[in-house]
């Protein structure tokens, strides 16, 4: 039987289940890839699951979130993560070696593994023929202790690819397209695979930017074929021994079937503060620029900062606008510095970063309040930017150039210029030795804690009842970052639940922390749209929030990881089933659910009956067995620990 390339990785690596859609199935992990704002969590719980040493092949710890060190909190903990990764055999990239996806990219991306990532964005992966996917940090944890991955079968998705990029088109445009298509949820339960004659002029780091960004269309994750031009970049690694080919055979079926003609497309632009509002940058064009951001896992490659080098070389930035240049690893930085594109960048205004995710995830680099800032960054959530009244446009780098030399949006095409064609040079230098890789097995090491490390709390199970106030009424496509803020004022507490709970829903009600004391011993609820929990996979959105006393969420749909997260903690995620009680439902509310944990065992529907207004609804779970334990349990930690006689 033909197959895509999807089914080819789904079915090498199949553990448990049937390939059959909406069903769940167990995956084999070969890979995985921490990064340090949920990495903490990681090792606490690789801790607390008492593991001796990772299971999987490769297990790599980045440091590239928190790279601001403005106090101690920060340092300790790369401190306690270098640690870790010496007591679990966990490679470690330090602080300053670059975002987590391009350098895995660069290191140890390999066709045909599958790579499982405690970051949304771990899909990027998917440019080079893996099955890569993100998840909440404790999935992640127990892949590291040689668990599978559970998730629910998707529809493959087919996306032939036709025609050649036009100039000043470059890849962001073709995923911002799909954004325009089928905004923010449209990937939700498919696997997005892109096939055709159109890959012929797409580099590997080109379908990096498009694989990146299919977390924002809320898909699985996205793959790519293994071809030459996979094969030509693992060369250009050093790595062509890793190459093997997957491509989707001859004749082979998709769920679901799309085609774009690249030669079509135009430059594009996301408007704020959703990557799904997409037009074509023209339409805005003449808007003042106050902010131009370059780089980040969204536009990671050489040719993103050096097409923007040799657009402005010879000359100088807008007065007004901040060029704000984000290398994305420190291979890249060096290769710009040799080639002479780096010192173009410097002599244009930009002001060069050290190579990390910085302003992407708020951690400095903030603009001004309501000021206009392009971004090649693959979000702009109200306030991710750290400026909770920002005004953020995500776009290419050649838009992102065009805006920071004239200081107003501009469709670069208008620039009167050539279009300098940049591409990565044949031979790069490498930087093989940058990941420091885990010490001789058999060696026992301590974690080194600092003060601000605190024990990962443990969640007493599901009582029988549930009663208490909805404590907030939320809309639609609200985001993790809107849950649980990142940003340098709070990203330093990610070791330190109690801490870190005082921001859970600050950027849509700071009162919320405070008004959960009353009722956190009883427990509240919280519901919202659709579309709930979009974006990060950080799992503090989950555990802070029952820190606070949070037990249930009932809701019109979640996103895939946010949806596991609650359940990992034993949070219950119920939805709607008359999606119509949303509006009936008040901020306020006494909600009492009098058999909860009868309901969840017996079947889908619980009862739930509104004390405030008098009168009954039903809500729906969806839970497989495996996540009714981890609820039932408190958890998927006093699951584990239990199963394994802890």
């Amino acid at each position: 039987m033909s197959q895509n390339v999807a089914q080819k990785l789904i079915a090498s690596h199949l553990i448990e289940g049937k390939m059959k859609i909406g069903e769940e199935i167990g995956l084999k992990i070969d890979q995985t890839l921490t990064q340090d704002a949920t990495g903490t969590m990681v090792m606490l719980e690789l801790e607390a699951m008492n593991l001796d040493e990772a299971k999987t092949e490769i297990s790599v710890q980045y440091i590239d979130h928190n790279i601001l060190q403005n106090d101690f909190k920060n340092a300790e903990d790369h401190l306690f993560l270098l640690s870790a990764c010496k007591r679990f055999g966990v490679w470690y990239s330090r602080p300053g070696n670059g975002v987590s996806h391009p350098v895995h990219m660069e290191r140890f991306g390999r066709p045909g593994k599958t790579l499982l990532g405690s970051d949304s964005h771990t899909c990027a992966a998917g440019s080079m023929g893996m099955l890569a996917m993100g998840a909440g940090g404790i999935e992640v944890a127990a892949a590291i202790a040689g668990e599978p991955f559970h998730v629910k079968m998707p529809q493959i998705w087919g996306v032939c690819l036709t025609g050649e990029l036009p100039d000043w088109v470059s890849a962001k445009d073709v995923i911002l397209e799909m954004l325009r298509r089928h905004d923010v949820a449209g990937g939700v339960g498919k696997i997005i695979e892109y096939y055709g004659p159109g890959l012929t002029n797409l580099t590997a780091m080109d379908r990096h930017v498009i694989a990146n960004m299919g977390a924002e269309l809320g898909a699985t994750t996205t793959v790519f074929p293994s071809d030459e031009e996979v094969k030509r970049f693992l060369r250009s690694q050093r790595r062509e021994d890793q190459w093997e080919e997957i491509l989707p055979d001859p004749g082979c079926h998709y769920d679901l079937h799309e085609e774009i003609n690249l030669s079509k497309l135009e430059p594009l632009i996301a408007l704020p503060s959703s990557p799904g509002k997409v037009v074509p940058v023209k339409k805005v064009a003449g808007k003042d620029v106050f902010q131009v951001m370059i780089g980040s896992s969204a536009n990671p490659g050489y040719r993103d900062f050096s097409v923007v080098a040799k657009i402005m070389e010879g000359k100088r930035a807008h007065p007004r606008v901040s060029l704000d240049i984000n290398p994305t690893s420190r291979q890249i930085l060096e290769n710009l510095a040799r080639g002479g594109d780096l010192e173009r960048l410097i002599l244009s205004g930009g002001r060069i970063h050290q190579a990390g995710c910085n302003g992407c995830i708020g951690m400095g680099q903030a603009p001004a309040n309501g000021r206009p800032s392009l971004r090649t960054v693959p979000r702009n959530f109200p306030g991710r930017s750290g400026t909770k009244e920002d005004s953020v446009y995500l776009c290419s780098p050649e838009t992102g150039a065009a805006a920071a030399l004239t200081g107003r949006i501009t469709d670069p095409r208008d620039l009167g210029m050539p279009y300098p064609r940049a591409s990565e040079p044949e031979e790069i230098l490498v930087d093989a030795e940058a990941v420091i890789p885990p010490p001789v097995s058999g060696v026992s090491y301590e974690l080194e804690k600092g003060s601000n490390i605190k024990p990962l709390p443990l969640f007493e199970p599901l009582p029988s009842s549930l009663e208490g106030p909805i404590l907030l009424k939320l809309g639609d496509n609200i985001s993790t970052d809107e849950i649980m803020p990142a940003g340098s004022k709070v990203l330093p507490f990610r070791s330190n639940i109690p801490a870190i709970s005082d921001f859970v829903f600050c950027q849509v009600d700071e009162t919320y922390p405070s008004r959960t004391i009353p009722c956190r011993e009883g427990g509240h609820f919280i519901v919202a749209g659709d579309n709930y929990g979009q974006g990060s996979s950080r799992e503090h959105a989950a555990i802070a929030p029952r820190h606070l006393g949070l037990r249930a969420v009932i809701v019109k749909g979640f996103a895939r990881i946010h949806r596991a997260n609650l359940s990992n903690f034993g949070i219950v995620p119920l939805m709607f089933e008359n999606p119509a009680d949303w509006e009936r439902i008040e901020q306020g509310d006494m909600l009492q659910f009098p058999s909860i944990r009868d309901d969840i065992q017996k079947g889908e529907n619980v009862t739930v009956k509104n004390i405030t207004q008098g009168y009954t609804m039903s809500a729906k779970h969806n839970l497989t067995s495996r996540e009714l334990n981890y609820v039932l349990e408190g958890g998927m930690i006093g699951h584990y620990r239990k199963k394994k006689g802890h």
